[in-house]
């Protein structure tokens, strides 16, 4: 069986003319676009133009106390979940003792 190619008019194949780049670096270093330069190359590479201007100072002590809260937080959720995986696993554990037949799965703490 014969295989068949749809057929193309000569002005569907375009060949396009591939542009090397001039300069491989950072984004904020621009090229030359059409002779002009649009930024200096040798021109600091800093973040003071992203910088606006605000209208209260920075309160330190609130972001401290905001900070210090999301790490109790963090600290207190960490317990939680270790805390829920060692009772999940004692269950899982005394419930695999139960369903083998065994007696005596459940410790029982001992007076001293």
């Amino acid at each position: 069986m014969k295989t068949q190619r749809p057929m193309m008019a000569a002005e569907e194949h375009v060949v396009l003319q591939f542009r090397p780049r001039r300069l491989a670096g950072l984004p904020d270093q621009r090229v030359a676009i059409n002779g002009a330069d649009t930024r200096s190359l040798h021109e600091p590479n800093d973040l003071s133009r992203y910088e606006q201007p605000r209208d209260q100072p920075d309160d330190f002590r609130h972001r401290m106390l905001a900070n210090a809260a999301a790490f109790a937080f963090t600290i207190a959720l960490t317990a939680v979940g270790l805390w829920l995986a060692m009772s999940i696993a004692d269950l899982r554990r005394t419930q695999d003792c139960a369903l083998q037949g065994l007696r005596n799965c459940a410790q029982i703490a001992a007076p001293q």
